[in-house]
């Protein structure tokens, strides 16, 4: 409980360093859980270049993208009722993850060396599959936050499935 309520503190004061430095250190842990449990690669084997890749991504795209899209979504549906969290869900999940997978993905690769065209099959292969529901009865200050936390395992699947070649 100590470490929440200083959580609670550090967001309060630092809101926008706070998650940016959550979001990485989270999709970091993604990488460390794909890597070690999912692709069994050991100790020995790890790819610590790509776990600080995806711990870039999260504080230089998945922080900042996200964060500000919450806030827009925040002030186009303006409520906390349960209608208000499904109309926020149908319109993240219906306009704006495809648009953030649709990034998210060939910036990967990208990163991963693919050329245009790999980029491109990877993205049309990939992209159905990783379609995924987001969080939206937590406060905004607090939604990246829980998001990221409960997206660990995705973060774990994502980056396995996006350093696959």
């Amino acid at each position: 409980m100590a470490l929440w309520r200083a959580y609670q503190r550090a967001l309060a004061a630092h809101p926008w360093k706070v998650q940016v430095l959550t979001a990485g250190s989270l999709m970091g842990l993604g990488d460390i859980i794909s890597q070690q449990l999912v692709e069994r690669r050991g100790l020995q084997e790890h790819q610590t270049g790509r776990t600080l890749t995806m711990v870039s991504l999260g504080c230089g795209f998945v922080a900042p993208v996200l964060g500000g899209w919450y806030k827009v979504l925040d002030r186009l549906i303006p409520g906390t009722k349960k209608v208000d969290a499904l109309k926020k869900m149908l319109l993240d999940q219906g306009a704006f993850a495809p648009c953030f997978l649709g990034c998210f993905l060939p910036l990967m690769g990208t990163l991963n060396g693919l050329s245009a065209q790999d980029n491109w099959a990877k993205l049309r292969r990939l992209w159905p599959a990783v379609q995924l529901a987001n969080f939206y009865l937590v406060p905004l200050h607090y939604r990246l936050a829980v998001v990221q936390c409960v997206a660990v395992i995705w973060n774990s699947y994502l980056s396995w499935k996006a350093h696959q070649f």
